[in-house]
């Protein structure tokens, strides 16, 4: 691969030699120092690929030898280069380009934030803008130390913090306090300990529940409201005379079903704007804009002064990175022109609509795990509007964990003790 690479920038020729005897001709190379490569025989001559210093130096061993010498093709840099040499557009554009490229490798385009658990990148690289450490600075400006400084004065888990410059992009290595984490999983801990009931979410009738763990305070058909207690953490733990001596502290588990009644209303008015496309003999009026945008820089073809009261906007967008840093980014808007025409829905077109918004709106609801048992919603016209409404009959699963309230313990051996002195 290297070699081939050193031969491209040198340049090189293919050639085909015919004549008596062309092994004389190879030897005669061999014996003035002339290197070759790539010989092959194809039908009773042979072709070689040899470099243009070379080349130069074939006109006495031609004589010599009696063969003869027939260029086949022409390869690398120098060729390309004369191929070229009239086309200055192309040569100031490679030029741009390169100087462009040297240019943009002096800013900053991308900072990495890495080992970061509790502050998330977003946090971080505010905090950083507000410093003016930001994408699009020079690297020159780069403070490393005082970045370090001041994430660890401004963030107290921070622990640990190193800053660096790799490429076009600002490496920042972070490390935080593990003993602030452990802590928190203990008193997280601590606190499953504690107990959960499961408590009435919303009001409804228990229809089915089935106790995993903890006290069951409903049954089947008993009516509740919300924030009342389904399940309780709370075990309580009685003596051999079934007094209640104390609590065991539980996570309440269970699956409880519940039926409620929902309202629904979807509304939609009698008028609606249609849009009215400008358009040619065969095709629709649309203008297309290009732009790019480099950093925070932006440079686009689209004018300020947009002639059009109403349009749609559609823009494509294309990331690249120029040598894996350079964040370029390429846009093409198109412009659509329209008219507004005002039209009226007619009943069917009406019925129709709230009937599909309806049926979505039921699918929603069966993707959450919600049985619809009863329907009452019905379509109804008004002056201005056509609107849906009613009431659906649900069941779904109900409850959710709070944390349970300790139950105060009477202590009834004391009180008759007292009573008797």
């Amino acid at each position: 691969m290297f070699e081939q690479l050193i031969w491209y920038l040198k340049g090189y020729v293919r050639i085909r030699i015919t004549g008596y005897s062309p092994e004389r001709f190879l030897n005669a190379c061999r014996y003035k120092n002339i290197y070759i490569w790539d010989l092959k025989r194809v039908c009773g001559s042979y072709e070689m690929n040899l470099t243009i210093d070379g080349f130069r130096r074939l006109k006495e061993i031609v004589r010599k030898t009696g063969t003869k010498v027939c260029i086949i093709r022409r390869s690398g840099l120098p060729f390309l280069l004369h191929r070229y040499r009239k086309r200055h557009i192309l040569l100031s554009g490679f030029l741009i380009c390169a100087s462009l490229i040297l240019f943009m490798t002096r800013f900053i385009w991308g900072i990495d934030i890495s080992g970061n658990l509790s502050y998330t990148d977003d946090t971080l690289k505010r905090f950083l803008s507000s410093e003016n450490v930001k994408d699009g600075m020079k690297k020159s400006d780069v403070n490393c130390r005082k970045i370090v400084q001041d994430l660890r004065k401004k963030y107290d888990r921070i622990i640990w913090v190193s800053a660096s410059v790799d490429g076009c992009r600002l490496v920042i290595r972070i490390k935080e306090n593990e003993d602030d984490f452990t802590d928190s999983s203990k008193i997280s801990l601590d606190n499953n300990e504690e107990g959960k009931d499961i408590i009435a979410d919303t009001d409804c009738t228990i229809v089915d529940i089935i106790t995993r763990t903890g006290t069951p305070m409903v049954q089947r058909g008993t009516k509740v409201k919300k924030g009342a207690i389904l399940v309780s953490g709370q075990i309580p733990i009685c003596n051999d005379e079934k007094e209640i001596t104390g609590y065991r502290l539980k996570n309440a588990d269970a699956d409880i079903t519940g039926e409620k009644a929902i309202t629904y209303q979807k509304e939609l008015t009698r008028q609606y704007i249609q849009k009215k496309y400008y358009r040619s003999r065969f095709y629709f009026l649309q203008k297309r804009n290009y732009g790019i945008r480099l950093g925070r820089h932006y440079f686009t073809t689209e004018s300020k002064n947009n002639q059009y009261p109403v349009f749609e906007k559609h823009v494509v967008q294309k990331k690249y990175q120029i040598a894996n840093v350079i964040p370029v980014t390429l846009e093409k808007s198109t412009i659509t022109p329209y008219r507004q025409m005002y039209k009226k829905y007619t009943k069917a077109d009406a019925r129709m609509i709230l009937s599909a918004d309806f049926q979505d709106y039921c699918k929603e609801l069966e993707k959450k795990g919600v049985e619809i048992i009863q329907n009452d919603v019905k379509i109804y016209t008004g002056s201005e509007t056509y609107y849906a409404e009613g009431t659906l009959k649900i069941r779904c699963s109900v409850g959710r964990k709070m944390p349970s309230v300790p139950i105060p313990i009477e202590n009834s051996s004391e009180e008759e003790t007292k009573n008797g002195d």
